[in-house]
């Protein structure tokens, strides 16, 4: 293995077997504790009216702290950091352990895509059989994988108070059509805009960026500067 790293000039680390594994599962829960972080402290920014990404820009200049993974928004999904974290969370317990700020990176991360439901209804207090739009159904751009989603139960509130929804993905309709195939699944997303009288962004496809959202309320969960810009009303998440 050192032979076969050697051309890259990368730092190695020899360990054995279980400190291997258990760096591998403490990396990731790092990088899911500092989502939840970045989108507990969003969350107090948006009641002060203060942008956590200006916030979040000057953390990052103290060198001892890495400015990497602190994007607020709407949580993380994926194979990989819900499935380690509830994996060392769960070792943990059989060990006796009581890991309360895992437990918490999760918790945070579920209530998170939930908030995008608070401030649509802040704008259209009756969502029954009125036309929401979501933009983005994979968990990240450019994959069609919808696992731990935040669309799921983005989707799963709406449908709940009754809501018509229709959605849009470039890659990830057809999974998530199978999940969900009593919603509505447009050919565009400016279809989905067009028809809608609220959307919600999800997923942060780069053509998202590229969209009219004039005249209508947009609910962001990821940031995207053309809606911020364009919408009638916008409420980004944690800004």
């Amino acid at each position: 293995m050192e032979e076969l790293y050697e051309p890259f000039k990368c730092p190695k680390l020899i360990t054995d077997i279980k400190t291997a594994e258990m760096i591998k599962y403490a990396s990731n829960a790092f990088l899911a504790t500092k989502i939840s972080f970045a989108n507990e402290v969003g969350n107090i920014c948006k009641k002060l009216e203060i942008d956590v990404y200006k916030v979040f820009e000057g953390v990052g200049l103290d060198h001892r702290i890495n400015p990497a993974f602190f994007r607020a928004g709407i949580g993380f999904g994926g194979s990989c950091f819900p499935k380690d974290v509830k994996a060392l969370i769960r070792k943990a317990e059989e060990l006796g352990e009581d890991p309360g700020i895992l437990k918490a990176v999760i918790e945070v991360n579920e209530k998170q895509p939930l908030k995008m439901i608070e401030l649509l209804k802040k704008h259209v207090p009756d969502l029954a059989n009125r036309k929401i739009g979501v933009l983005g159904l994979a968990f990240k751009p450019d994959t069609d994988d919808i696992r731990e989603s935040r669309a799921i139960s983005i989707i799963e509130a709406l449908l709940k108070e009754r809501a018509d929804v229709i959605a849009y993905d470039p890659k990830a309709m057809n999974n998530f059509a199978k999940v969900f195939p009593q919603i509505g699944y447009a050919k565009s997303a400016q279809e989905v805009i067009d028809k809608s009288d609220a959307v919600l962004i999800v997923t942060e496809w780069k053509e998202f960026e590229e969209l009219s959202y004039k005249g209508k309320i947009v609910i962001d969960g990821r940031r995207i500067e053309k809606a911020m810009k364009d919408a009638q009303i916008y409420e980004g998440v944690c800004w």
